[in-house]
């Protein structure tokens, strides 16, 4: 596979047409699976892809063959990501009216829940909170980077997160309520 992918990128750098539709097809599954904890939805994850796709063709020329070409694409996904939520963040930062207060949390639930469970729930979590909460428990980022990418205040990244967290655990209590 490492040589049909070499060769394939070697005619994308080419601007060859038909190898940037073979790349397409042998990383989309791959980029939907980046791009979807990150967006509203699956159109939404379907934009930042094929934006992330875009991005790859113009900068293929940057990519140094002999490193790790999912690595290198999934910073590109994940930064088109990003682009599009500050684009839409105008949307994404309204204040809720909020204060879901959890009196206990058993952590024994997470352990019964599968991947997809969880996965669904982050998925549910209000944009702004989603982001944060993907970028520092994902990615490992931490608040000022986070609010350098966002272009938001560390405080707000924080909250976020807080409010991130609470959210899950409400909706986590009450699937098992």
């Amino acid at each position: 596979m490492p040589d049909i992918e070499e060769a394939i990128i070697e005619d994308c750098k080419r601007n060859i047409r038909s190898a940037q539709e073979k790349l397409y097809q042998l990383y989309y599954r791959y980029a939907m699976s980046i791009s979807l904890p990150y967006s509203n939805n699956e159109d939404e994850a379907m934009e930042v892809v094929n934006d992330g796709f875009i991005k790859v063709f113009m900068n293929i020329g940057d990519y140094e063959m002999g490193r790790s070409f999912k690595v290198w694409f999934r910073r590109i996904l994940i930064n088109t990501a990003i682009d599009n939520f500050r684009h839409n963040k105008n949307h994404y930062f309204l204040t809720e009216p909020e204060d879901h207060s959890i009196s206990s949390f058993n952590d024994d639930i997470i352990d019964e829940m599968s991947a997809n469970e969880i996965l669904n729930l982050v998925q549910d979590l209000p944009p702004s909170y989603k982001m944060v909460f993907n970028l520092y428990a994902l990615e490992g980022y931490k608040h000022n980077e986070i609010a350098e990418m966002l272009k938001i205040s560390i405080g707000t990244s924080k909250s976020n997160l807080a409010k991130a967290r609470n959210k899950l655990k409400v909706a986590i209590q009450s699937l098992n309520a």
